[in-house]
């Protein structure tokens, strides 16, 4: 591998570097060469329409843009594929905005913070025209930046102040505040509910006392068979004669009474009286003359035939 390795090089005598043109000396036209990097923005292939986000890492070709540079800042061109359809996709460096530009190829995304800060930066300008030929607006936007600053230097006061007080509470001084507020709540939730069903009730009450009525029934009179005193039309149970008197419906005034039904009397059954049994006739000397209990069986027998 030694005869490889050449220390020497062959000039012919007619070289002349200085018709080499500039910028082409090394790396060959244009001075490209070959890098390896990542994509800065997320951009759309105008080709097949693939989306590339940022930070995908491709090599490319970068050149010197001849004739394009930024107050003495030189400009490169990047080439590199789509990793779909291998179309040819060109970038620039943008030295003034610090950024990248897309030249052919493909089309950068929607970056809504590139708009923001584009109407600061006109906003910005525009502010500065309006003040180079104004005194009095310049010291108007002075003020307004000193209010705003002051503002800003309260709210952190009064979030450093808050912090301060919220250092000092512990975790169960919180946690006791927090089950106390919770059971204050449920507590006036069962009272309001409380006072809302008491409410429905009074309202029951009062709408059921109008048609309250005492139906008259047999179990009304007394042992004595006197009858007891009816409730009148208007009076209510436990009600007295103070209170309004209701009017009966007109379909029950004229419907027409139901007639009672007749009543079944049960009689009890006759039952027979048991004959009295007659005591044996005593002998002289004490003793029964039926002999003894054949004779009482005969007796039974006897007074059953009469009983029939």
């Amino acid at each position: 591998m030694g005869e490889r390795k050449v220390l020497n090089k062959y000039i012919p005598p007619d070289f002349d570097p200085s018709k080499i043109p500039r910028g082409t000396r090394k790396g060959g036209k244009r001075n490209e060469m070959k890098v390896r990097m990542m994509l800065p923005m997320s951009i759309c292939c105008n080709t097949c329409g693939n989306y590339i986000s940022k930070g995908t890492k491709f090599n490319s070709r970068k050149e010197d843009a001849l004739g394009e540079d930024y107050l003495g800042i030189q400009i490169f061109r990047f080439f590199f594929r789509c990793n779909r359809c291998s179309a040819e996709i060109t970038m620039k460096t943008d030295p003034k905005n610090s950024d990248y530009t897309v030249e052919s190829g493909a089309s950068r995304n929607y970056e809504p913070w590139r708009d923001k800060a584009t109407q600061e930066e006109e906003a910005e300008r525009e502010r500065e025209e309006e003040e180079e030929g104004d005194a009095m607006k310049a010291l108007e936007n002075r003020t307004k930046e000193s209010k705003r600053e002051m503002d800003i230097m309260a709210a952190l006061d009064e979030m450093r102040s808050l912090n301060a007080r919220n250092a000092k509470v512990s975790l169960n001084d919180a946690l006791g505040a927090i089950h106390g507020k919770i059971d204050a709540e449920r507590r006036r939730a069962e009272e309001a509910e409380e006072a809302q069903a008491k409410a429905v009730f009074a309202e029951a009450q009062k709408a059921a006392a109008g048609f309250v009525r005492r139906l008259e029934s047999d179990s009304d009179s007394d042992g004595a068979g006197a009858k007891r005193p009816r409730l009148g039309e208007g009076d209510v149970l436990g009600g007295g004669s103070n209170l309004p008197k209701v009017a009966k419906p007109a379909f029950l005034a004229a419907a027409p009474k139901p007639k009672p039904k007749p009543k079944l009397v049960v009689r009890p059954k006759a039952v027979p009286k048991p004959a009295e049994k007659t005591k044996p006739a005593e002998s002289e000397d004490g003793e029964d003359s039926g002999g003894g209990g054949l004779g009482l069986l005969g007796d039974y027998g006897s007074s059953g035939d009469d009983s029939r």
